[in-house]
């Protein structure tokens, strides 16, 4: 029984915990579900919680059942209503859309009258930008042109706006400052290319330089569409270095820019361009003012032109980048002065040149000038004309030198045949000389030319003499006949002039000897005969042939014709010089009785001098060692009538007047000896016919044939002049 009511009790107590599960399942959240189920599961009696757990599910289906049928009619009146709501609501919302768009609509219409008023402002401001940027960057021609167009075509179109009016309340005061600051860059800028004027000049030079040098090689290579550079691309390389020389202010300012002239404004532009061209020209007379001392060395004469090509070179680089600051006649008047006092000061200063060395190189120089201006558009003829004026001068400087070099090869050379021992020696003279001799090839060795040491020096400075003559054509555009005609003037100068004073100056000293003489007629026989050789180099060198019309023959053979006719001169004075020497040793006595039996002593020396003198003139052309001969035998035979006939001599005895004539048997000897070949028989001893006749007249005392024979034509005594007669009968008579 109690077990029965245990029982129940729990079963009652189980209930009761399943219906607070359920209660707690019905009111507590989803999340919280686990611990109370698990509650059941952990409980032994979860069969009957399900049993429960439908039990309680029906009857809430029921109750749901309920309350939907109770509420069925009013959920269909809701719905019925709600539909009617849904339409009004979608009626509100389009009415709500069409605000929203017509609210957009004005916002467009706004947005865009907006956009246009700003399209109208963002010019102006773009370009005040602009103009601040140019200003900033020291643009100042540039920033006046931009202020023009934001002055006159910009600002009017938003005048009425408040910042325009801004600025264009500011616009002057922003105009006078760019003109100054314009101003000031201005003179800052013709500071700064006056300074690097010299160093543009010498960049411009050098290309110049590089670009001959290039066309040289192009020249002496095949042409393959290979031509000189054209203006056009001498621009951009001067250019280039113009821009690599001068400093960051000068590439920079607006003076270089092509639009920097364009202001309306007259008075400002002209007070800029006079400003620049007064200043300039006075720069120009700066650069144009050479150095005193600029004739003492090249780098003098290089700088004067680095100034000037400089200076014209920056001149031509504006006219080509800008408009107006500079134009073509103002450049062209300032070359023309330019041109006119650079060739009077290279005419004042050349002419203090002496060094031909110097002279040629300043002429490179002044070609290398030429050039460069040249590319540049600049007229350069009169400097190649006033060049052949400075070849004028380098002739003479040439002629000077050279008179050195004639000298001192005359001083130094012996006079005496060049000998040779060998074959080598032999070669090597034949080439300094052109000389053939059959004879002389085939005679052993050693042996001699005939002519000195001087022949072969002289030929070949004569040729060193044309090489630099023809140097200083180079590069002067002178056409081979103008070239062929200046060396072959300049070489007849040197002839007729120079060398032909030198061997006047050799002959004419006081100590030289005969052998000495002897050796000149032979060494310019053999120069005269080289002439032609002369002509034939000239011709290789200009290739103009000698037979050209109007062709300048060369004077060499004149030139030593002359020399040798002085030498020929020198040698009769010489031996008459000597003769006279050895007539001063002379001492007869005219009141001796005595009759001798031998010549004078002293003619005996004088008669061994003479043969030895004539035995060296072996290598003489014939008529000259003849007519020395014959002239010292009349002159021998002259001083010893004058000996007889002096007045010093008052009496004389036959005895001193048979020693006289034993002197002159002596010389009559010497004639008869042919003392030099090519004389007929008996032409010399004609020398002596007048002294002959005369002796005889005395010595045999055939005065009744010669009072009968007198005036006839074929008489004894024809020779013998009758006052000469008679003046030494005085002297006889007087014994």
């Amino acid at each position: 029984m109690e077990r029965g009511k245990m029982a129940e009790a729990e079963s009652l107590e189980t209930a009761a915990e399943h219906e607070r599960i359920l209660r707690e399942i019905e009111s507590t959240d989803t999340a919280c579900i686990g611990p109370t189920l698990r509650s059941v599961y952990d409980g032994e009696e979860h069969g009957r919680f399900m049993e429960k757990l439908e039990t309680r599910i029906r009857n809430h289906d029921r109750e749901i059942e309920k309350m939907c049928n109770f509420h069925y009619q009013g959920f269909v009146d809701s719905i019925t209503e709600l539909l009617k709501v849904r339409g009004e609501a979608q009626k509100l919302k389009l009415v709500i859309a069409m605000e929203e768009l017509k609210q957009c609509r004005l916002q467009q219409r706004n947005i865009s009258a907006t956009v246009d008023k700003l399209m109208l402002c963002l010019p102006v401001l773009e370009m005040y930008s602009k103009l601040r940027d140019q200003m900033k960057t020291k643009r100042h021609y540039p920033a006046l042109k931009t202020l023009e167009h934001l002055e006159h075509t910009y600002l009017p179109q938003v005048s009425h706006y408040r910042f325009c009016k801004v600025m264009v309340d500011n616009i002057p005061k922003l105009r006078e400052e760019i003109k100054d600051v314009s101003m000031s860059d201005l003179k800052d800028f013709l500071e700064s290319i006056r300074k690097h004027s010299d160093k543009i000049g010498e960049t411009a030079m050098k290309q110049a330089q590089q670009q001959r040098n290039l066309d040289n090689i192009v020249l002496q290579q095949p042409r393959i569409g290979s031509k000189r550079k054209s203006k056009k691309d001498a621009y951009i390389i001067f250019d280039t270095e113009i821009e690599s020389t001068s400093p960051k202010s000068e590439q920079d300012s607006g003076i270089l820019d092509v639009e920097d002239e364009e202001d309306d404004e007259e008075g400002a532009r002209e007070t800029f361009e006079n400003y620049y061209r007064k200043q300039r020209r006075k720069q120009a007379r700066l650069v144009l003012q050479p150095p005193s001392n600029m004739h003492e060395t090249l780098d003098g004469y290089r700088k004067y032109f680095n100034q000037i090509v400089g200076f014209f070179v920056v001149e031509d680089h504006i006219l080509h980048t800008t408009q107006g600051l500079v134009n073509r006649a103002y450049i062209d008047e300032l070359w023309e002065m330019a041109l006119s006092k650079t060739i009077a000061a290279l005419r004042t200063h050349s002419s203090y040149c002496s060094d031909p060395n110097l002279v040629l190189d300043l002429k490179n120089l002044i070609v290398l000038f030429a050039d460069t201006l040249q590319v540049y558009g600049f007229p350069v003829n009169q400097l190649f004309d006033m060049l052949l004026e400075i070849r004028d001068q380098y002739s003479e400087t040439l002629l000077k030198k050279w008179a050195g070099i004639f000298r001192n090869i005359l001083d130094s050379d012996n006079y005496s045949p060049i000998p040779v021992t060998s074959e080598e020696m032999y070669k090597k003279v034949v080439g300094q000389f052109p000389f053939q001799d059959i004879e002389l090839e085939k005679q052993p060795f050693p042996k001699k030319f005939p002519f000195s040491e001087f022949v072969p020096k002289v030929y070949n400075q004569i040729k060193e003499f044309i090489y630099a003559c023809l140097k200083f054509s180079e590069d002067l555009h002178l056409s081979s006949t103008e070239i062929d005609d200046m060396i072959r003037k300049s070489t007849n100068l040197l002839l007729t002039r120079t060398l032909s004073n030198s061997l006047q100056n050799v002959i004419k000293r006081k100590n030289i000897g005969l052998t000495e003489l002897v050796q000149i007629i032979i060494n310019t026989t053999h120069l005269e005969k080289s002439c032609k050789y002369l002509e034939e180099f000239i011709t290789n060198i200009t290739n103009v042939l000698p037979e050209t019309v109007h062709t300048t023959k060369l004077y060499g053979t004149t030139t030593f014709k002359d020399a040798r006719h002085a030498a020929e001169e020198e040698i009769y004075t010489n031996l008459n010089q000597k003769i006279d020497q050895f007539l001063q040793l002379a001492d007869y006595d005219w009141m001796t009785g005595d009759l001798g039996n031998k010549a004078s002593d002293y003619l005996v020396d004088l008669i061994a001098f003479l043969r030895s003198t004539f035995a060296v003139f072996t290598h003489l052309p014939g008529k000259v060692a003849q007519t020395a001969c014959m002239s010292a035998c009349k002159h021998l035979a002259t001083s010893l009538m004058q000996l007889l006939l002096e007045a010093e001599v008052r009496q004389l005895t036959l005895g001193a007047l048979q020693q006289f004539n034993l002197d002159v048997r002596e010389c009559e000897q010497f004639a008869r000896s042919g003392p030099v070949p090519g004389f007929q028989e008996d032409t010399l001893q004609l020398a002596f016919i007048d002294l002959r006749q005369l002796l005889d007249l005395f010595i045999q005392w055939d005065w009744s044939t010669y009072l009968a024979d007198y005036g006839q034509p074929n008489c004894k005594y024809l020779r013998v002049n009758p006052v000469t007669a008679l003046t030494l009968l005085e002297k006889i008579s007087r014994e």
